[in-house]
């Protein structure tokens, strides 16, 4: 029951995420892109259900910032409170590349704003830009670890069920993958790339790097339970009945490999994503005004938004949870496949 309930909550709270992402657009009151140019680095909105007469509103709403005497530099401007609406109609976005929309959650009528997390030095909203960066950073490590189970699993498997010179070609081959520095690697062929590189295919070349030189390591692990898994006597019985060697593998010596697939997967997308926040953390990721997590956290390279912005660091703890969540999953999927092998 504990393993269960260790593998429960953080998957639904992964799978809640990524939801949430998928359809970020209807979620946030505003695009990634919008930009507020009379409010840069706005604190996060104040959300309130008493007014200044102390009178109780059962529906939330928030006061228009005004600009104090210094650079941004806000106060509240308490004349006239703003409600927070319900599916309301905004900005167009997309939703899953399918089709357009401009229904949002909830927001605010102009002149206020909503910026749950503050927003930016182009006034654009952080908890907005933070949903949208999801759909880059999150995707990027999915698609990447994907990549890389697909061939581990592929590669793995041949070498463990045939043996001999292709087993010897490919493990060596793995060995070769493994030495590679990938995140330098990454480095090196962003650098060629002229800095105007369309976001588009620098996401796909950062998740086919990265998914290619990643599989080494589970394709030496698939490799090692096919190995052992070929030599059951269910599995030679099987072939002694004449069982082709496609059948055999996706019938009985495959499903001995899930437990160690799941695994890597939890150990590998969080790693590959914590790469392309790196690299767009360091302007060689996917470049604005496309948002991603790394992007948005390239701000606090400046000594003076960190110091002074405390909102700006705030999207870097929130993907503390995240990691903590795969992490959480890698170690019952790890106890999982121990208790099995015993």
């Amino acid at each position: 029951m504990r393993v269960s309930r260790a593998i429960v909550l953080p998957l639904m709270f992964l799978l809640f995420l990524h939801l949430i992402v998928l359809v970020a657009g209807f979620v946030t009151p505003y695009n990634a892109a919008t930009q507020f140019r009379e409010d840069p680095f706005a604190p996060p909105s104040r959300v309130h259900f008493f007014d200044v007469n102390g009178r109780f509103h059962l529906r939330p709403f928030v006061y228009d910032w005004t600009s104090g005497v210094e650079f941004a530099k806000y106060v509240e401007d308490r004349n006239r409170a703003f409600p927070i609406r319900f599916f309301v109609t905004g900005n167009a976005y997309s939703v899953a590349g399918l089709f357009r929309w401009n229904l949002h959650l909830f927001g605010v009528d102009e002149p206020a704003h909503l910026f749950l997390l503050g927003s930016d030095g182009y006034g654009r909203d952080q908890f907005s830009r933070f949903l949208f960066g999801g759909q880059i950073s999150l995707f990027a490590g999915l698609l990447a670890a994907f990549l890389s189970l697909s061939l581990g699993l592929l590669l793995g498997a041949a070498a463990g069920y045939h043996g001999g010179a292709l087993d010897a070609a490919l493990m060596r081959t793995t060995e070769i993958f493994a030495a590679l520095p990938w995140l330098y690697l990454l480095l090196a062929l962003r650098a060629v790339l002229p800095l105007g590189f369309d976001p588009a295919p620098t996401f796909l070349l950062i998740i086919a790097v990265i998914g290619i030189v990643g599989w080494s390591r589970p394709a030496r692990l698939v490799r090692g339970i096919v190995l052992s898994a070929k030599e059951h006597n269910y599995v030679l019985a099987a072939r002694g009945f004449g069982a082709t060697e496609l059948y055999l593998l996706r019938r009985h010596v495959l499903p001995q490999t899930r437990g160690v697939v799941l695994t890597q997967a939890t150990i590998l997308i969080p790693q590959y994503i914590l790469a392309e926040v790196t690299l767009s953390f360091l302007g060689l990721g996917v470049a604005e005004p496309m948002a991603s997590w790394g992007n948005m956290l390239s701000a606090l390279q400046q000594y003076s938004i960190l110091t002074s912005y405390w909102w700006m660091i705030v999207p870097g703890f929130l993907l503390v949870p995240i990691f903590l969540s795969y992490y959480i999953l890698a170690r019952s999927f790890e106890s999982r496949v121990e208790s099995s092998s015993y």
